[in-house]
């Protein structure tokens, strides 16, 4: 079959410390293993940087909501969009494949190249982002252990470092992610706890109190704001770390897991940011945010803030690392796994030395790009939430032979109203999109930009809402694939039709 990978070694897939040897192709239900709850710890560890408190200090900075409004949307946002990322997970458990391999069978072989490419570009600018935030945390940790300042030499070497850590964990895969993510969960959010403790003695509880609510309309925008920042931009991965649950796990636990796993920690972080920028916007402001939070506590406080930074970093980034390896290899790459997420660090090592060494502005032009890719992840969210709404079942076979034979070729590779309300979808959210990094440096600016809907953020929303319903119009069945035969990878003895019921 075109475009398969083979897996020689499926004994060591479970294994704490083994290399993960299998790619893209669905999980055979004897290899299934684990509990909702390995969902709680995935999104928990994902979500622990403290760098979710600039998104609180956005809230009271720019949106001018008080702490209780400022409170309710961290809920809302954050709760409910990872709600949404375990809705989409549920796809992962039933086809045993990763998020945008199920994908084929939506949009085709070919169609589902769009979707792909937009995800791997979306997920390897984070990573970037991550990189290089982490590489400017071990620079103020060196400079404050040993005195030792900024330079050419010693920012590859902290780049190194964290780009090590993260290949070390992301290229052992699946069970090692899920052992780590539960354990550094405990130590990196021992740690935050801390941190966060030392700068509520900062808050100026005076003005906290005292600050009038902001418009309802604030509050609406924040939320999307919020849900835009913390799950959108996991809503094309969750699968990715569900496909190895059994089959018999209760999909309402897991939308549950996934919710509570990210909302704790989010709440919490854009709470207390939306306490600390009360009395002060620095916060919401700084173009280095690492440095900002640091400078608000204690200088011996430096040290663990800086290792939970640094930590909560890594555990963000090498999930995404993993993911962006799985799509690297729907790409069409073929290579082995573990390669695959050699080839992503690598990329993550060039970007952070352009970012740390050449480029003059980080944050801000990277950013505005990174805004402007939610807007087709968002469409494509809404197709695929509706297709799996219709009971999508997937065949294993199919899904991994990219051939003009293959179940999931339709015309000439695309799936034509799947891929047709996605574009339109794309078109329509950026009619509402503006893209800038100041007022001098506009990029790109949709004619309704500047309606209520754009000027508050919401064209991704947009987006997911035309994309729904543009594919829910076109009457496309979700079924999409013949009896599995007993045996065959990812083959169910039960019927599969209870999935969100349970």
């Amino acid at each position: 079959m075109a475009g398969s990978t083979t897996n020689e070694h499926a004994g060591t897939q479970g294994q704490v410390g083994a290399v993960e040897t299998r790619g893209i192709e669905p999980v055979p239900d004897d290899e299934r293993h684990g509990h909702a709850s390995q969902m709680f710890w995935t999104w928990f560890a994902a979500n622990i940087s403290l760098l979710g408190l600039p998104l609180g200090a956005t809230l009271v900075a720019f949106r001018g909501l008080n702490i209780w409004q400022a409170v309710l949307v961290a809920v809302l946002g954050s709760v409910g969009s990872f709600a949404l990322v375990g809705v989409l997970s549920l796809a992962g458990k039933k086809g045993g494949a990763p998020a945008l391999t199920l994908s084929r069978a939506v949009f085709g072989q070919r169609g589902n190249a769009g979707p792909t490419l937009v995800s791997w570009l979306s997920r390897i600018g984070w990573e970037t982002i991550s990189t290089t935030t982490a590489a400017y945390a071990l620079l103020a940790l060196v400079r404050w252990v040993f005195g030792w300042h900024q330079n050419t030499v010693l920012t590859l070497l902290c780049l190194l470092v964290f780009i090590g850590c993260t290949l070390l964990i992301s290229g052992l895969g699946h069970a090692t992610i899920m052992w780590i993510n539960k354990w550094a969960t405990v130590v990196f959010g021992v740690l935050n706890l801390i941190v966060m403790g030392f700068l509520v003695a900062t808050v100026d509880w005076d003005k906290v109190l005292d600050a009038p609510a902001g418009p309802v309309s604030g509050v609406v925008a924040g939320v999307g704001f919020i849900a835009a920042g913390t799950g959108i931009g996991w809503a094309n991965a969750g699968a990715d770390y569900a496909r190895y649950l059994p089959r018999s796990v209760p999909g309402g636990r897991l939308i549950t897991a996934s919710a509570f796993g990210a909302g704790i920690p989010l709440v919490l972080l854009i709470s207390l940011g939306s306490l600390l920028s009360a009395g002060d916007g620095t916060l919401a402001q700084a173009a280095d945010p690492v440095a900002a939070i640091n400078g608000m506590l204690p200088s011996w406080m430096a040290v663990p803030y800086l290792i939970a930074a640094f930590g909560g970093l890594l555990m963000s980034n090498h999930l995404s690392t993993y993911s962006a390896g799985l799509t690297m290899l729907t790409l069409g790459l073929r290579v082995p796994r573990a390669l695959a997420v050699a080839l992503d660090v690598a990329l993550m090592f060039l970007g952070g030395i352009y970012f740390m060494l050449i480029a003059k502005d980080f944050y801000g032009p990277f950013t505005t790009f990174l805004t402007l890719l939610a807007v087709p992840i968002s469409a494509w969210v809404g197709v695929v939430l509706v297709d799996s709404a219709r009971g999508r079942t997937y065949d294993p076979a199919a899904l991994m032979d990219t051939g003009r034979g293959s179940r999931y070729w339709y015309t000439g590779g695309f799936r034509p109203h799947a891929v047709l309300a996605w574009a339109a979808a794309i078109v329509t959210g950026l009619l509402f999109t503006e893209a800038a990094t100041s007022a001098d440096d506009v990029w790109f600016t949709g004619p309704w930009a500047h309606t209520w809907l754009g000027t508050n953020g919401l064209g991704w929303a947009i987006a997911m809402a035309v994309g729904a319903l543009l594919y829910a119009v076109s009457g496309g069945s979700g079924g999409g694939g013949p009896a599995r035969t007993p045996g065959a990878p990812g083959a169910s003895a039960t019927a599969e039709v209870e999935e969100v019921a349970r």
